[in-house]
């Protein structure tokens, strides 16, 4: 099998819920928006942002401030405040090291996912970026994981890894990419799933499985 590990971003390499718990409350004190529209966006964004959503909030709460400069602040509010702890980025580095190849496979806009990728600092420790707003698909579907091959110079014929926290997404997926899998615990685990190869608490523990896989 060769040295191939891919990896989910939110809730995996990053942590997006502190991120986007942040971001909210700065873009709500900076345009002095309702509690209501805040509770609104921290809903509708728990599991995924894009731009559109910020055109449906400007017009359920009648606001003057363009949709698209909504989007672009809650961006760089985003990237500004996502976080990647240095020991995950150390075990990148360190498998970088012992010859693996690295690649993000992410569902979300991909102007946000990439610049929370470089803030966090993860684009330098990386050898290709999938994205799901690159392709308007999503996890599960294999032809994003075939892209986060290809971007990072190989294909999927010889197998490798996918980690991440997403059931369906990530282990269902990469399941049917081919690759073998490590859940990072959190999610439910749908009944009608075969399990991870591997079940971690902390993406720093498949990094050290991945180091002393053969």
């Amino acid at each position: 099998m060769q040295k191939l590990a891919l990896f989910d971003l939110d809730g995996t390499l990053a942590d997006r819920q502190s991120a986007l718990s942040d971001a909210v409350t700065g873009l709500c004190q900076t345009h002095g928006l309702s509690p209501d529209a805040e509770q609104w966006l921290r809903t509708e964004l728990a599991d995924r942002a894009n731009a559109t959503d910020f055109a449906r909030l400007q017009e359920a709460f009648d606001l003057e401030v363009p949709a698209a400069q909504l989007w672009q602040e809650y961006v760089s509010l985003m990237a500004s405040a996502v976080t990647c702890r240095p020991k995950v980025l150390e075990g990148l580095a360190r498998l970088r090291a012992a010859a693996w190849t690295i690649g993000i496979v992410t569902n979300g806009a991909s102007d946000i996912q990439r610049a929370k990728i470089t803030a966090a600092g993860l684009a330098d420790l990386v050898d290709g970026i999938a994205v799901s707003g690159d392709l308007e698909i999503r996890k599960p579907d294999r032809r994003l994981f075939d892209l986060a091959a290809t971007r990072c110079g190989t294909n999927l014929v010889g197998g490798g890894w996918m980690t991440g926290d997403n059931p369906a997404g990530d282990i269902g997926g990469g399941r049917k990419a081919g690759l073998r899998t490590i859940w990072l615990r959190g999610r439910p685990w749908p009944d009608d799933l075969l399990p991870a190869d591997h079940t971690v608490d902390a993406v720093t523990d498949a990094i050290n499985i991945l180091l002393e896989t053969e």
